[in-house]
């Protein structure tokens, strides 16, 4: 096929890169001419995944290889402001196309923003594979030293042969640079420093175990039904580019505006909170809420547009469409006596929907600062299940009479690295009316055929009154020997969950 050049794109000492026509057609195309040979670029052109260009060609011609592939309509996302929540998603979806490649073998070696294009149908896109390889069993050390200064590990300087773990390195720094100084948030900066170790071996392993530390939030997943998390970017793509956040805020888009969660109310003296769902609310088939926590001191309730609130986050979860209403328990996060109201409003993903209102609940008139904690969970222990060829994993403990019905037992699972991988909270009460020996932890998260995961396991006091919850379990910092349960080894051919 012959081309009609339109646009010099850039030009190097090492490429040359065009935007081309077919020759009588209208379709236009990205043209590299590289020096040297790519051959990583013969294993792409066989290879299909929404969050990569296709390629059309590669051609061998000397000392040179002419690529051609799918031209992508975007802006990189380094050029556009992001909301905490957009960039989370692009690193969430970087993480998807990373294990795709890392599992055909592909390294990319040089992640960075301007390598990332935010596409018109709101994914992102991974490009520019020219200093990639293909890693090789007899190798110490790479022998074409590429990538892009302060993107790139200290392996890629020729110190080692590079793996899975110099892209992770580049996705940490990405990351850092997307966020700005929201990477000085705590639970930003575990992540960066984890991806960012100058020792490989202290890396995460896989790209999956960034996703994972990215995914966490509180988890609202009372009734819950397990379902694989789709991420994707929440930004509103225009023909002029991308929108940022704040104007989605302002109310000068065409967005909709989700509905604000009705009949929010504590249920009782339990601590959970429980309102209606917001259906449209979320991503991916999860559902998701920010929530602000206020302590007063008098029962008089405050403006969630105007009164500072003591804490906030967010929860997600995926509950099943017999349920009606959502619910978490937040026993744990009340830190004085006093008189606390929630706000909630639902998450919109910014293609079609923006946040809804924040709303208010009625008062929970809290007295249990000085309450003991309630018991430790003893004798952990994973349990199995199998159901159509599928295997499902559950934590528990021995000591189930320590706890009420309401309490909400919450199973915190890290791998063999001590990384936080998953967790899970459902009532002692749900449990025990399924017969499941414990929470069921979700299968999309512990598969990985011969790793070994743990767990522990915190019990949210339904009684914040009386009892406070049980020793506290920070997600990413994996909690001492004694309170971890034994192995679980995943069969290296166990049947698919």
């Amino acid at each position: 096929m012959k081309y009609e050049e339109i646009k010099l794109l850039k030009q190097s000492e090492k490429s040359t890169v065009h935007l081309v026509r077919e020759q009588g057609g209208e379709k236009v195309c990205i043209r590299k001419v590289l020096q040297g040979h790519h051959l990583v670029y013969l294993t792409l052109r066989e290879l299909l995944h929404p969050y990569l260009p296709k390629i059309y060609e590669v051609i061998s011609d000397g000392d040179s290889t002419i690529v051609i592939e799918e031209y992508i309509e975007g802006q990189t996302a380094g050029s556009v402001d992001l909301s905490e929540k957009q960039c989370r998603n692009i690193g969430k979806e970087l993480c998807d196309v990373l294990a795709f490649v890392h599992g055909k073998g592909i390294i990319h070696r040089d992640i960075k923003p301007s390598n990332i294009l935010l596409a018109e149908d709101g994914h992102i896109r991974l490009i520019d594979f020219d200093a990639a390889r293909m890693p090789k069993e007899d190798a110490e050390q790479d022998t074409i030293l590429l990538g892009t200064r302060g993107y790139a590990p200290p392996e890629q300087y020729g110190f080692a042969q590079t793996d899975e773990r110099t892209d992770i390195y580049a996705l940490g720094v990405t990351l850092k640079q997307l966020l700005g100084q929201r990477a000085g948030k705590l639970r930003y900066r575990r992540i960066l420093f984890r991806c960012t170790n100058l020792d490989p071996d202290r890396r995460y392993r896989s790209v999956r175990q960034v996703k994972n530390a990215l995914s966490y939030s509180r988890e609202g997943i009372f009734f819950v039904c397990a379902a694989v998390v789709a991420g994707i970017i929440l930004w509103n793509a225009v023909s002029a580019g991308i929108l940022p956040r704040e104007d989605v805020q302002s109310g000068s888009t065409e967005l909709i505006a989700l509905p604000a969660p009705e009949n929010l109310h504590w249920e009782g003296e339990t601590g959970m909170a429980v309102w209606d769902r917001v259906y449209e609310s979320g991503i991916g088939g999860e559902e998701e809420y920010d929530w602000r926590l206020y302590r007063c001191d008098s029962a008089q309730t405050p403006d969630p547009e105007k009164d500072e609130w003591g804490s906030d986050g967010t929860v997600r979860g995926n509950m099943g469409s017999q349920q009606t209403f959502f619910n978490d328990i937040f026993s744990e996060e009340f830190w004085d006596n006093g008189f606390y109201y929630l706000a909630v409003r639902a998450c919109g993903d910014h293609v079609t929907y923006a946040d809804s209102p924040y709303v208010m609940s009625d008062v929970f008139a809290f007295t249990g600062k000085d309450a003991p904690r309630l018991p430790l969970p003893e004798g952990l222990y994973w349990a199995m299940q199998e159901d159509d060829e599928k295997r499902f994993y559950f934590g528990g403990m021995t000591n189930w009479e320590d706890y009420a019905d309401k309490d909400m037992i919450d199973v915190y699972v890290y791998d063999a690295d001590g990384a936080y991988v998953m967790n899970n909270r459902l009532t002692k009460e749900f449990i025990f009316d399924r017969g499941w020996p414990g929470t069921r932890i979700r299968p999309e998260f512990v598969n990985e055929p011969g790793a070994s995961y743990r767990f522990a396991i915190q019990v949210h006091s339904s009684r914040p009154n009386e009892y406070k919850s049980s020793m506290p379990v920070v997600p990413d910092i994996c909690p001492e020997e004694e309170y971890l349960s034994p192995w679980l080894r995943i069969p290296k051919n166990r049947p698919e969950s």
